[in-house]
């Protein structure tokens, strides 16, 4: 029992070490997801190996290292690749407010400088396309396409806060 116990305190004094460590030195990004869950992993998994092997704990303790160890990873790679994913969306979300911005500054522009000019050409052959469609046009376009307006857009306490659209649910 006392093996069992100096075993896991030693585990839990190197785990300590490391991580005091990387907090000292300020010139290290720190450590991924990916290692944090391998360590933790490994270091609980080796413990549980020693706990659960009675007759050989070194053993136990390396095969559970190395099982926890390997599971640790996996479940920090899919955080991290989790945060690339709501980055990645956020991101694209900006830019499609930002193009969306730019669309609607130049249509501003567009509609200025047709309604300063002269009429165009009042033929009744040539057809005419409206200047600017308006907004009850556009939302009618957007609902027929099966899109809503999310007015919640980066409220994280609404439902659908990470879309600016909303599907229909019928």
């Amino acid at each position: 029992m006392k093996k069992v116990i100096s075993l896991a305190l030693s585990l839990v004094l190197i785990v300590a070490v490391m991580f005091s460590a990387s907090a000292q030195t300020t010139e290290r990004k720190g450590w991924s997801p990916q290692a944090k869950g391998a360590v933790i992993g490994a270091a609980t998994g080796g413990a549980a190996g020693a706990i659960i092997h009675k007759r050989n704990r070194v053993v136990g303790g390396v095969v559970g290292g190395v099982v926890g160890g390997a599971a640790g990873y996996g479940i920090g790679k899919a955080i991290d690749n989790k945060k690339k994913k709501e980055e990645a969306a956020r991101i694209a979300a900006a830019n499609r407010a930002a193009a969306a911005n730019r669309a609607a500054s130049a249509r501003s522009v567009a509609s200025t400088r047709r309604s300063a000019s002269a009429p165009a050409n009042t033929n009744a052959l040539v057809a005419t396309q409206p200047a600017v469609a308006s907004n009850a046009n556009s939302m009618a376009l957007l609902a027929s396409n099966g899109f809503l307006p999310n007015p919640d857009f980066g409220d994280t306490d609404k439902p659908y806060h990470t879309s600016e659209y909303r599907r229909k649910s019928w």
